[in-house]
């Protein structure tokens, strides 16, 4: 069902960057990916002062949290680009 839904949608839509920077800008999605970022990090800094009682720690595991994310989206989004599959 959810397959049927995506392959119509795809079917339907004739998305470019052109007409996709008319209904959001590029720099919209930066600012929202940027925002997303900060709230994952939030509740990764209180999920850990839950868990260990200790707040610093809380920090020190979402500041690298923070890194690690960056740096694996990153690495996904590279996989990705290169996998032709439903291209």
């Amino acid at each position: 069902m959810i397959a049927d839904q995506l392959l119509l949608q795809k079917a339907t839509t004739n998305s470019t960057y052109k007409t996709d920077r008319v209904s959001e800008q590029p720099k919209r999605s930066v600012v929202k990916s940027l925002s997303w970022r900060v709230i994952g990090t939030l509740d990764t800094i209180v999920i850990s002062w839950i868990i260990t009682g200790a707040l610093t720690l809380a920090f020190s595991i979402g500041m690298v949290e923070l890194v690690t994310k960056m740096v694996l989206y990153f690495l996904h989004e590279r996989m990705w680009n290169s996998i032709k599959c439903g291209r």
